[in-house]
């Protein structure tokens, strides 16, 4: 029993003598930890005082608050010295550890060709430099008509109708009144005489050119010397028949237009633009072209011109794409599929998160060192791709935040001293 007892009592004093040990360790640690907030919190600056119970209350010095009668409460820097100083150059200190918990990634700047391209939807049109009006000069009768239904496709000088037409009679007669004069007076020994009658005879044949007469017609008219009540009016273009007003046994007079013939040996695309577009696309550049009829195909043309005018209600501007139409196979009011290639040329690139972009600056986060940042206002360009172009702020081989970087702007702006109301 009394070896028990004396056992117990051995156990005891060997725990007591553990706790003191303990307690002491524990003090010791305690001790450091509260030396070393001290020393941090003397580190630290004073921004200034407040009211415990109405924070919004500011002092430059200690004292009592007006309200509550209590001490006030120092408001400190949250910043050590050496983080103030990182502060004050503009630069964040964010240690490892904490760049992974918010995710921080980095990216190299780079700098390489730019271009991407432009989709938008176009339709067919003819060229409307390579369509004729076919009038007559003078007042008419359509007799016979040759080209006689839309669509139909004519050859140049083709017969397109025949006309009746007293203007055009008197004018023959005229001609041949002229030519017989100049038979006989052309060799007169007056030289006047002659030189009126030659006069005479070129105005008439001069007069049969401009009522659109043509060469071929006058030598016929030479040849017979005789009036041709009718006169064959021929296509001046090759192409296809758009409209028709030339009907047998009608009238007709100068101002009305008979025949709308379109050659549609090259055609036009007109494509719809976007106004923030406009600046890229240039005349000269090449587009290609896809139709729906035929999958897989594909045909280039140029940009010929780009219309002045925006449309209102889409803000869109047509541009006009000249190309060859071999076999006719493009028709007017064709649907299709336009492709430009847009080249920006060699740039400095970023990708487009690593931009903070408020609206009036543009930011972007330096890697200075492994732990440190600076944010760099930068100008920005083009985006293309997920890759945003910067024409100033950065170079090529530089290192910058890609991802968190709203975090480390949110850190920045969070650290920064506050300017309140209330200041006594």
């Amino acid at each position: 029993m009394k070896t028990i007892v004396r056992i117990v009592a051995l156990v005891a004093a060997v725990a007591l003598i553990a706790y003191l040990v303990m307690g002491r360790r524990v003090g010791s640690h305690r001790a450091v930890q509260a030396k070393a907030a001290e020393q941090t919190v003397a580190q630290k600056k004073i921004l200034y005082w407040y009211d415990p119970m109405h924070p919004a209350y500011h002092s430059e010095k200690a004292g009592i608050a007006p309200d509550c009668g209590m001490a006030l409460v120092p408001m400190y820097e949250s910043k050590t010295p050496a983080e103030q100083a990182s502060a004050d150059a503009g630069l964040i200190h964010m240690p490892k550890s904490q760049q992974h918990a918010l995710g921080v990634r980095l990216t190299t700047v780079e700098e390489r060709e730019v271009s991407r391209t432009l989709r938008t939807s176009g339709v067919v049109t003819a060229d409307e430099t390579r369509i004729a009006h076919v009038h007559l000069k003078t007042a008419g009768w359509v007799e016979e008509v040759y080209a006689n239904f839309v669509g139909q496709l004519v050859q140049k000088g083709e017969p397109l109708f025949t006309v009746y037409s007293p203007e055009l009679v008197a004018t023959q007669q005229e001609y041949l009144i002229a030519r017989r004069g100049m038979q006989q007076l052309g060799k007169s020994q007056y030289e006047d005489v002659a030189k009126s009658s030659q006069s005479l005879m070129d105005s008439a044949r001069e007069r049969m050119k401009l009522w659109d007469l043509t060469d071929r017609q006058i030598a016929e008219l030479d040849r017979t010397g005789e009036v041709s009540k009718t006169i064959t009016v021929y296509s001046p273009v090759s192409g296809f028949i758009t409209d028709r007003k030339a009907f047998p046994h009608t009238s007709t007079t100068g101002d009305m237009d008979l025949y709308t013939i379109a050659d549609l040996s090259r055609v036009w695309v007109t494509a719809d633009v976007f106004e923030a577009d406009l600046p890229y696309v240039k005349v000269g550049q090449q587009a290609v072209i896809r139709f729906p009829y035929a999958p897989g195909k594909a045909i280039t043309g140029r940009v010929g011109y780009s219309y002045p005018v925006l449309d209102p209600q889409t803000h869109t501007a047509k541009i006009r794409i000249d190309v060859g139409n071999p076999g006719m196979v493009l028709k007017p009011n064709m649907l299709a599929d336009v492709e430009l290639t847009i080249n920006y040329g060699r740039h400095v690139v970023v990708p487009a998160e690593a931009v903070l972009n408020s609206g009036t600056m543009q930011t972007v986060f330096l890697a200075r060192d492994d732990a440190t940042f600076e944010p760099r206002q930068v100008t920005m360009g083009a985006t293309v791709d997920g890759m945003t172009i910067l024409t100033a702020g950065v170079k090529k081989g530089e290192s910058i935040v890609e991802s968190g970087n709203f975090l480390l702007d949110s850190d920045t702006r969070l650290n920064a001293p506050v300017q309140m109301g209330g200041t006594k």
